[in-house]
């Protein structure tokens, strides 16, 4: 049992090393639509309309830090939460699918906890 314990800990080590970690946490946003694509950011399609979307990551944006670029025809919006930098990009995919990706830095290092925080904020306001 104890070996088995042991090669547990030890695969989720490695895994945290080599980037299997962001499929740990995309199956825990996964209940909202996300994913976690790279080390700091989480991506996620919705059949919520854009214009939504889009006055829900704003609202977010605004209360959380520092509006530092935003272009709704781009559907992108850049902020600092001091110390971190955050992007915020909305993608129409079709007609009624848009992608929301969330990105987030910390001193130039990921930060997936906000990123995740970020985006699940925005979806829920947006419903």
């Amino acid at each position: 049992m104890k070996k088995i314990i042991t090669g547990f800990v030890l695969f989720l080590s490695l895994c945290s090393i080599l980037g299997c970690a962001p499929l740990i946490i995309g199956a825990a946003v996964g209940a909202l639509g996300g994913y976690a694509v790279s080390k700091d950011t989480i991506q996620g399609e919705t059949d919520l309309s854009f214009e939504a979307l889009w006055n829900s990551a704003l609202t977010v944006a605004k209360i959380r830090g520092t509006v530092r670029v935003e272009d709704y025809t781009q559907g992108y919006i850049s902020l600092d939460i001091k110390p971190n930098k955050v992007d915020i990009s909305l993608v129409r995919l079709t007609q009624a699918t848009t992608r929301v990706k969330v990105s987030a830095r910390k001193y130039h290092l990921p930060n997936l906890d906000l990123a995740q925080d970020i985006y699940v904020k925005i979806l829920e306001q947006a419903k």
